[in-house]
């Protein structure tokens, strides 16, 4: 069938929405006030929302046997299926609705195509990347409303496009933070500017290959009308901009922490500069703000660094002033639970970096440290952990390691760390995160810092990262105001 090009066009339209997530909900609510004959189905369905989707027309089904779920669509025969990104590529429904030649949408795409819906429809800046994403979607929204625009962070981060569409006031910019996942299933998009901030392994799991990581990543430069945001330090993502279908007219412009070529933005002797959005550029840079002035607000470690270089060129293509950016600047701060000090107990600094997913993320905060006992460990998807240890093995005070997948970790640490004494904290216990503070806290010396940056995903033992950082950071404040737990079981190995 056709893809619906504006919102009467849903009407009467034949939807299956796949889960019943945030967004999952989002999409069935939306389609069904539009008048869409909309069925959510899903493993789990939570009773709340569906008694209210219940109320704007639209039916659940609550099914967790792929079979079945098969069968269900067979018998709806839908136009349209939205499918949540907890749905893998290879999954059986996946590969059914392909295969039937069903339109296969993303709620994504649904919120681009309804972006009419909103009183004076925005323009889209969208961010990807391995890490960083986060950091420099909400840099880049404080940016453009430091300038008098109105904007709004969404997406991957927090509140769903589409219900960012729906806000009565509408907005001048979405500054909207894609996951591979959402990426992978999207395909309409025209934003005004985008950025792949760095690749490295990450949900080589999920996607089934590192290629297929890659070309995820890629589509959030496709028909790009403004600017294509490429990291000038990672050849990757300049190829993926070279790659690119866009928009006749868009740039590419790139970012480094060295100094910055024409069309590009990057620092020179402690000064951040741009070379890109000046008339002069051939032969001049403008001056942004300093290394120094960054530290002094906690935003002074290199992959800091460049995320509010990042932030800066995207600001700058929503013709965002300097003056601008440096008032935006003066009044962030930084999300929790990255690169978060939490105490200093006995000299030893307590540092939260549970958004730390990945090898990438985490290899930013270990170059931080001198001397680390490191927390490290949950669902590794996929990716091999031992360049990050190899890598910074000399750092290394202790290890305690968590997590469901602890073989691959500790045989990283006993090959490339051999004099680092290493605490395993058993898994099928509870208060896993009291355990390990304790054990690290046992290990560290004054001077040192006990860095919870896992490398890993989280869902094995935590709801998500938030939560594995607001556990580290309860048992850093019991162990601060000399309380005890009884911790979780564990091995001195």
């Amino acid at each position: 069938m056709s893809v619906p090009t504006s919102p009467d066009q849903w009407r009467g339209r034949r939807v299956v929405v796949l889960g019943l997530g945030v967004t999952g909900f989002a999409v069935a609510d939306t389609l069904a006030e539009l008048h869409a004959a909309v069925t959510v189905i899903a493993g789990h369905a939570d009773p709340e929302r569906v008694d209210v989707l219940s109320v704007v027309g639209a039916q659940t089904r609550e099914i967790a046997d792929p079979g079945a779920t098969i069968e269900a669509l067979e018998e709806l025969e839908p136009e349209v299926v939205v499918v949540s990104p907890g749905y893998r590529p290879d999954s059986p429904i996946v590969q059914w609705v392909v295969a039937a030649g069903i339109l296969l949408l993303s709620d994504i795409d649904v919120a681009w195509l309804l972006r009419e819906l909103s009183p004076r429809p925005a323009e889209w800046i969208c961010i990807t990347g391995t890490d960083g994403k986060t950091t420099t979607t909400q840099l880049t929204a404080a940016m453009i409303e430091a300038s008098g625009k109105r904007a709004a962070v969404c997406g991957n981060i927090g509140i769903p496009v589409l219900d960012r569409i729906r806000d009565p006031e509408g907005f001048d910019f979405l500054v909207v933070e894609l996951s591979s996942f959402q990426l992978h299933y999207t395909n309409l998009l025209s934003p005004w500017s985008a950025a792949c901030l760095n690749i490295a392994d990450d949900h080589i799991d999920w996607h089934g290959s590192k290629d297929a990581y890659v070309a995820a990543k890629a589509k959030v430069f496709h028909r790009v009308k403004k600017v294509c945001l490429y990291n000038a330090d990672d050849p990757v993502t300049e190829r993926l901009v070279e790659q690119a279908d866009v928009v006749e007219g868009a740039r590419a412009v790139g970012f480094t922490l060295g100094a910055p070529g024409i069309s590009m933005v990057g620092i020179v002797d402690g000064v951040l500069l741009d070379r890109a959005f000046i008339e002069t550029r051939a032969h001049e840079a403008q001056e942004i703000t300093t290394v120094e002035a960054l530290a002094d607000r906690g935003m002074g470690a290199q992959h800091l660094l460049a995320d509010v270089l990042a932030a800066s060129a995207l600001a700058r293509s929503a013709g965002v002033t300097i003056a601008d950016i440096q008032r935006a600047l003066a009044q962030f701060h930084l999300g929790a639970h990255r690169i978060q000090p939490v105490a200093d107990i006995a000299g030893v600094l307590y540092i939260d970096d549970s958004k730390a997913t990945n090898s990438h993320s985490a290899n930013a905060a270990l170059e931080a440290f001198d001397s680390i006992v490191w927390i490290v460990g949950g669902l590794l998807k996929g990716v091999d952990i031992t360049p990050l240890v190899e890598q910074n093995a000399s750092r290394l005070r202790g290890a305690v390691v968590i997590g469901v997948d602890q073989q691959p970790v500790l045989d990283a640490l006993r090959r490339h760390a051999p004099d680092v004494p290493i605490i395993a904290i058993d898994p099928g216990e509870t208060g896993v995160m009291d355990a390990a503070v304790e054990a690290a806290a046992s290990l560290a010396q004054s001077g040192d810092v006990v860095l919870m940056a896992p490398a890993a995903a989280s869902m094995d033992q935590f709801r998500d990262y938030a939560d594995r950082g607001q556990a580290f950071v309860d048992a850093v404040r019991i162990r601060e105001t000399g309380g005890h737990t009884d911790g979780a079981s564990s091995s001195v190995l």
